[in-house]
């Protein structure tokens, strides 16, 4: 057999879908892989289900079927503040994902850097490698994973070409403030960067905290490149509808690389999905109060088994520390890795070690998400307030 590419020695499978695919094994409840165990609103279902009869069926425009485009843009304005043209500024894609990595490959050659917050989600990295770009890591700092802004300037004194925030932040919860985002955009003019933001989680924030669209900042609207899909805003992981906003001579570029990676999104499903994009500002209300009775639902039942953990501004994710289990005899050598994996098999929830987000040497933290319904919850809490007991009974036999 031939070689393979080089590249694809250089990354793992996905850690996270990996412990997704190790729970369903052992019938453990998922608190890994991010995505909601509830449906859609229920007129998006039901504008799939005409749309099953009607059509359309058969491939919508490359870049985005008009109407999704133009629903997409009055949301977009609505939100954010700045208007967008449907026509020229949009490019739908094959979820989140694909969004990432076309903006990726749209502003970067190969040997280019990019700036990556770390911890980060996982396929950042490998859409640097993917791309031939360089990642250079710039730590966040806990408990409010705030970063260094001269460490910052540094990395851009080392010619990067982007920058890439996510924000929300999967998996800590961080999220980026104005003033954050304002110094971040004047690194990038100042060194002449693009700023690839992803911004899945924006409808899913905690208050105080509220989301500024950095495109939406004095002088940044054309170099940012905005990422992020309606999969977590409307409980539809598995739709795949994706897009990126930017600057037309931007998306022009990125049309083309859409085009070659996966043509289009499915038609059926933008068409039903439109009906999602022109729910009320009562529906993010909504959305925002759900998510805060599941976040602190999960963290007071964590605080009650006496986990330490953060308590995140936004996303639906929090970070477990192992630390004191990893510390006994029973588990020296552990990594992060092998207690999730014990932990399944054990006390039957799964979760994500966090060397998988971090490109420091991180070994001690776990990442639960909260998508779930209340009673997934409770029978999550009441399996991990059994940990303790299966801790000890392992030192004593140890």
């Amino acid at each position: 057999m031939p070689k393979l590419s080089d590249r694809v020695s250089t990354f793992t499978d996905s850690v996270i879908r990996r412990m997704t695919r190790i729970a369903n094994a052992h019938n453990a409840l998922n608190l890994s892989q991010g995505f909601p165990d509830f449906d859609p609103p229920a007129e998006i279902t039901a504008a799939l289900s005409r749309v099953a009869l009607t059509g359309p069926h058969q491939y919508a425009t490359t870049w985005g079927a008009d109407n999704f485009r133009r629903a997409l843009a009055a949301k977009q304005e609505r939100f954010a503040g700045y208007s967008v043209n449907p026509d020229t500024d949009i490019v739908v894609t094959c979820g989140g994902t694909e969004a990432m990595m076309a903006a990726m490959l749209t502003v970067c050659n190969p040997g280019d850097r990019v700036i990556v917050f770390s911890p980060f989600y996982e396929n950042y990295g490998a859409d640097a490698i993917l791309s031939g770009a360089e990642p250079i890591f710039i730590p966040l700092t806990p408990p409010e994973y705030a970063f260094d802004p001269a460490a910052l300037e540094e990395a851009f004194k080392q010619g990067v070409k982007a920058i890439i925030v996510c924000n929300p932040s999967n998996p800590c919860g961080k999220v980026f403030t104005s003033e954050e985002l304002a110094l971040i955009g004047r690194l990038a003019t100042k060194y002449d960067a693009f700023i690839i933001t992803d911004e899945v989680y924006e409808h899913i924030l905690y208050a105080p905290h509220k989301h500024t669209y950095a495109a939406a900042l004095p002088g940044l609207r054309d170099r940012v490149l905005c990422c992020s899909s309606l999969s977590k805003t409307y409980s539809m992981t598995g739709w795949r509808l994706g897009y990126i906003i930017g600057p037309a001579e931007v998306i022009e570029y990125a049309r083309k690389v859409h085009d070659f990676l996966t043509v289009g999104a499915a038609a059926p499903l933008q068409e039903a999905a439109v009906t999602g994009l022109l729910l009320p500002k009562s529906y993010y209300e909504d959305l925002r109060e759900l998510y805060t009775r599941k976040r602190d639902y999960l963290i007071k039942g964590l605080d009650e088994i006496g986990l330490k953990h953060n308590t995140p501004q936004g996303s639906y994710f929090v970070m477990v520390d192992i630390s004191d289990f990893l510390a006994l005899d029973c588990f020296r050598g552990w990594s992060d890795l092998r207690f999730c994996e014990w932990m399944i098999q054990t006390v039957g929830v799964a979760a994500v070690p966090g060397s998988s987000f971090f490109r420091e040497n991180v070994n001690h933290l776990i990442r639960f998400h909260f998508a779930r319904g209340e009673d997934t919850l409770k029978e999550a809490l009441t399996r991990l307030a059994r940990l303790e007991h299966e801790v000890a009974a392992r030192q004593k036999g140890a």
